[in-house]
């Protein structure tokens, strides 16, 4: 069924027990949005958890401190957030009835009960923040340093084309609190590794450009990333479109099970979610990704194809 915000709002008002869940690799929009929801609910004295998600990055694992378990329990309403598809949950969820997806992809749907789906908001963060405001659940410092690094994230630092005047609202009220963001903005965008430079560097010299450098690929060897830490990877995709002309890019890794992930970026006029839908995967017009298992260089002549029929 889907839901509306108030109507969201409602069904979390009348539970009283909680394990949300955040999606595979996460990034600062699912553990932000998780993060200030699990706060929101406790908030207005609910028992809620996040769901404790083995792959989150050292600069993203602050916002869960003291919020994490590790398995749900029988009684708790699960929810998920930002998380399109059911194979995306992280890793450590073993199973059981979704009651409620929080999210802002479109492109996959039907694996819980209830959903609020809003393609229109940058972030998820976004969503959550209006269900909070529903349920009268006032800001604090915590909550909004979680929801800042929700839509922070997801808009490129507010760069992004899917940012809006509400994404901007949002922003105002979390500065409101009092809280410190700088440190937070310091940290997700302005500080990067010795390694993931050189990382970076790797990237810009074995790139192939097409189409008078407005299409990118790249494929990255697995041995190349395992000089790595997740925040040496963290939005290495959205690397190549900054480069001056390129239009629609890819980036594909080799995951430690085999397959290939493609990671898509788009600038407004392109489609990376149509590419990686016709593959079974999904995301935004922005930004998309999906899964290929097939050889490395194979799945970058695959994606490169499908690719060069958006010119």
């Amino acid at each position: 069924m889907k839901l509306t915000r108030a109507e969201a709002a409602a069904f979390l008002s009348q539970r009283n027990d909680f394990c949300i869940l955040t999606h595979r690799r996460p990034d600062g929009d699912t553990a932000g949005s998780a993060a200030a929801l699990c706060l929101g609910l406790r908030k207005m004295g609910k028992r809620a958890h996040v769901l404790k998600n083995p792959e989150i990055s050292g600069k993203l694992a602050f916002l869960h401190e003291g919020l994490t378990k590790a398995s749900p329990d029988r009684k708790d309403t699960l929810v998920s957030v930002d998380t399109a598809a059911e194979y995306m949950l992280t890793r450590g969820f073993t199973g059981g009835k979704i009651l409620l997806r929080i999210d802002h992809h479109g492109t996959e749907a039907g694996y819980t009960e209830n959903e609020l789906v809003d393609p229109a908001a940058a972030a998820c963060g976004e969503i959550v923040y209006d269900i909070l405001m529903e349920m009268g659940a006032a800001l604090d410092a915590r909550i909004a340093e979680a929801l800042y690094v929700a839509i922070s994230t997801d808009t490129g630092c507010f760069r992004f084309a899917n940012t809006t005047a509400h994404t901007y609202a949002v922003a105002a009220a979390c500065a409101a609190t009092g809280a410190e963001l700088y440190p937070i903005t310091q940290a997700l965008f302005d500080t990067n590794s010795i390694t993931k430079l050189r990382i970076q560097s790797w990237i810009v010299e074995n790139t192939k450009f097409l189409m008078d450098g407005k299409l990118a690929v790249c494929a990255l060897p697995r041995a190349l990333e395992e000089q790595a830490t997740a925040d040496d990877m963290d939005n290495i995709s959205g690397f190549l479109r900054s480069i001056e002309g390129v239009k629609l890019c890819a980036l594909l890794r080799q995951l430690p099970d085999g397959g290939i992930r493609a990671s898509l970026r788009a600038v407004p006029g392109y489609d990376a979610a149509a590419v990686c839908r016709k593959f079974g995967g999904g995301g935004h017009k922005g930004a998309a990704g999906v899964t290929l298992n097939m050889p490395l260089d194979q799945a970058a002549q695959t994606i490169e194809a499908e690719m060069l029929k958006m010119f």
